[in-house]
């Protein structure tokens, strides 16, 4: 019985509202990521982060992961107005 349920359903009905949405707000928080590692390879390879520190490669880096987070959640999910009509 579950089977046949499974098989009849559509993908819209699998997928929550705003599902695939998340999706590419995480993909795009891993891309940030990977950018942000990318970045910090290239500067310890050219040996800048050795004269910066320890410590201030670690707040520029929760920072900048700060930052990927806020444009991630800010670009997930459409902006719908709701009208209610009132009687």
């Amino acid at each position: 019985m579950q089977i046949d349920v499974l098989i009849n359903c559509s993908l819209k009905d699998l997928i929550p509202s705003g599902g695939l949405i998340v999706k590419w707000a995480v993909m795009y928080l891993v891309g940030f990521v990977v950018l942000i590692g990318g970045v910090l390879a290239a500067l310890w390879k050219l040996g800048i982060l050795d004269s910066i520190g320890t410590t201030w490669t670690v707040i520029g880096v929760v920072i900048a992961i700060g930052l990927g987070i806020m444009i991630a959640v800010s670009h997930s999910g459409s902006k719908e107005n709701i009208e209610i009509d009132r009687k």
